[in-house]
């Protein structure tokens, strides 16, 4: 069996409108499960993606004070015998957001295979002492970036395998 995850963050809506763009609500309709590294801005977003596929989600520094409470700011969730967490990247120590996101988990017990965070919109799939570092960079908002972007997680077992996803 293998799970299809969508790994999103940063959405910043409704800034850059009211829905999500077609290249991401394609790969939203064939996923098992839909991973948000906060930033929705709205709570909206999440009844956007809830209505694809089971979503969890923690709240970017973006995010109201009410939904800050109702999805915090960092959580491990498991997805086969994958344990990923997730966090904004936005606090804790650490100079910059890839080591703040680490910092946040360098404690998990049982250690995470991977570590999902947003905040920065720079794209990252890389493997740094086995544990990956993803961050989907944005679907909306650019910023500095060449594309628009988000990541597609194919889980088979204890087996991770992600795809940055980028268009224009």
């Amino acid at each position: 069996m293998t799970t299809e995850v969508v790994l999103v963050g940063d959405t910043h809506l409704p800034r850059f409108g009211r829905s999500l763009p077609a290249p991401l609500t394609d790969a939203l309709g064939i996923a098992d499960r839909i991973l948000h590294v906060g930033d929705h801005t709205e709570p909206f977003v999440v009844d956007l993606l809830e209505a694809f596929a089971p979503t969890d989600a923690v709240a970017g520094n973006n995010d109201s004070p009410e939904m800050m409470e109702r999805m915090g700011l960092a959580r491990i969730v498991t997805v086969e015998e994958v344990r990923i967490g997730m966090t904004h990247g936005h606090a804790g120590p650490g100079r910059t957001t890839p080591d703040r996101a680490g910092a946040t988990f360098a404690d998990a017990a049982p250690p995470v295979h991977a570590i999902a965070f947003g905040h920065s919109h720079r794209p990252m799939v890389e493997r740094h002492d086995g544990v990956w570092l993803l961050n989907p960079g944005s679907p909306t908002d650019r910023r500095r970036q060449p594309t628009f972007s988000f990541i597609r997680m194919r889980i088979r077992g204890a087996a991770l395998f992600p795809e940055l996803v980028t268009y224009r």
